[in-house]
């Protein structure tokens, strides 16, 4: 009866985010205003020849996604597991690959409509609901006008980003949160903070309808709420590191520390598989960064020498500030700066140069690595596994610097002008920064604000928690009934 019970909360809050998601979403005031821009776009359709995708860029986002899915299944998994201790080891490989795969079908049901259709600044709409409409002909829009590839490779690609993200969160409450508290809070989440972040920061209609001033300001008008403030973001460092980061710091504090902390040692149990995590997450991470692209081209390619790059730098300056600190570079201490790296560069990764990425990666790992020691104590969280050290802290940093760095001046790409085709020449650092503050503060109080709220929901119905003696054995068995390593 328990068990129908729980399933019987978990179904009727899927339905309950969907339903109020669609509130969002279906104002009288959104139908008048989405006639006349349907109509004009189906007669823009009539009078212009089809797009056909190019191969080379259909097989590169294919790969991409592929190796986006390999960085949760195996590379956070083993990452995450080797960081906790051995009698929790499988309770972590558990809910990723259970988060990863609910969240691939919940995206098929409703995120991928809500996160990236044409509704409202905040939310998407209804058009691709259950992937209604979507064949193998349909296309979606790159940053190129004229180049597209198939909407099913863009859908694909864009429910890796929003796996890993959900299971990121994970990490910071690693240890004693009740497996089906995780599921409902993971839906919960997914449809409040995910979606509609991801709406507002990537959302845009794509530019083969610019021609000119006029239609510039049109198209931007129907995009995201932060894509239309002008928020650089080129693979996540907002939508998935600063957006999952502030919901496992919320976590950490709802839930409370675990049994013993600061009393007891809590060190990770396996060193190799951290070791093989971060390496796999590295590896990618070039189809996280370079694939957000969208396409095959130098693009692409920059923001692949860039993930190369600051993931190097965040290494050796995490391992060598370690190194002065405490007289010794660990393997923890070089997985972790990889990381940081990598949470950095993302949202910089096409918009900055190759010495711009270095400087970011270099930052990146002694920022964060005081994120995981000072900032920690200072907040006083048990984040177990150190999420909003490394993925806040580095997100936020990354995040700000691209403001920095995107500048021509210094290397980076500037802001593409679709009207001239070219890069607008009046960049300016402040207004940028400025611009890339907002994003990150949005992000921090939505995530934060909807993460507190779904906690506090789930706690209510169900409980976080696990037992006192539940937690003491080890969420192997007490949570699945299985241990990593028998005797």
């Amino acid at each position: 009866m328990l068990t129908w019970m729980k399933r019987l909360l978990a179904g009727s809050a899927m339905a309950l985010a969907i339903g109020a998601t669609s509130v969002m979403v279906a104002s009288p005031a959104f139908a008048d205003e989405a006639k006349p821009v349907a109509a004009a776009a189906a007669a823009a359709v009539a009078a212009a020849p089809a797009l056909v995708p190019n191969k080379g860029d259909t097989a590169w986002v294919l790969v991409c996604t592929a190796l986006v899915i390999l960085m949760t299944l195996p590379g956070l998994a083993l990452f995450y597991g080797g960081l906790t201790r051995s009698k929790n080891i499988l309770s972590v490989l558990v809910q990723c690959m259970f988060v990863f795969a609910l969240i691939t079908v919940l995206w098929s049901l409703y995120g991928y409509s809500f996160a990236f259709t044409e509704g409202g600044a905040f939310i998407g709409g209804f058009d691709r609901l259950f992937l209604q409409g979507m064949t193998p002909d349909s296309v979606a829009a790159t940053f190129s006008k004229g180049i597209v590839i198939p909407e099913y490779v863009f859908m694909a690609f864009q429910a890796a980003f929003a796996t890993i993200t959900c299971c990121l969160i994970i990490g910071s409450f690693a240890e004693r949160a009740k497996f089906s508290a995780i599921v409902l809070f993971v839906i919960l989440w997914f449809t409040f903070s995910y979606l509609p972040i991801a709406h507002m920061v990537w959302f845009w209609p794509g530019p083969d309808d610019i021609k000119d001033a006029a239609s510039l300001e049109a198209i931007t008008a129907r995009a995201g709420w932060l894509w239309q403030k002008g928020v650089l973001d080129f693979a996540g460092g907002t939508v998935v590191h600063i957006n999952a980061a502030i919901a496992g710091l919320v976590g950490s504090f709802v839930i409370g520390k675990r049994l013993g902390y600061g009393k007891e040692a809590m060190k990770p149990h396996n060193l190799v598989f951290v070791m093989i995590g971060a390496s796999l997450l590295w590896f990618g991470w070039f189809g996280f960064n370079a694939g957000s692209a969208l396409e095959a081209n130098g693009s692409a390619a920059l923001a692949f020498v860039n993930t190369l790059l600051a993931t190097a730098a965040a290494v050796l300056s995490w391992s060598v500030a370690e190194w002065v600190h405490k007289g010794k570079p660990s393997m923890l201490g070089g997985a972790s700066g990889c990381v940081a790296g990598l949470v950095a560069v993302t949202p910089a990764a096409g918009f900055v140069g190759p010495m711009g990425a270095l400087v970011i990666g270099a930052a990146a790992g002694v920022v964060c690595l005081w994120g995981v020691s000072g900032l920690k104590k200072i907040l006083g969280s048990d984040d177990s596994l150190d999420v909003f050290g490394v993925h806040g802290v580095g997100g936020i940093l990354g995040a700000l610097l691209t403001g920095v760095f995107a500048d021509p001046a210094l290397g980076g790409t500037g802001i593409w002008d679709y009207v001239a085709n070219a890069a607008a020449p009046d960049y300016s650092i402040a207004s940028q920064l400025w611009i890339q503050s907002q994003g990150v503060i949005v992000t921090l109080i939505w995530s934060g604000v909807v993460s507190y709220i779904a906690y506090k929901l789930v706690d209510m119905v169900i409980g976080l928690r696990v037992k006192e003696d539940e937690e003491r054995e080890g969420l192997d068995i007490s949570s699945h009934g299985e241990s990593a390593y028998e005797s």
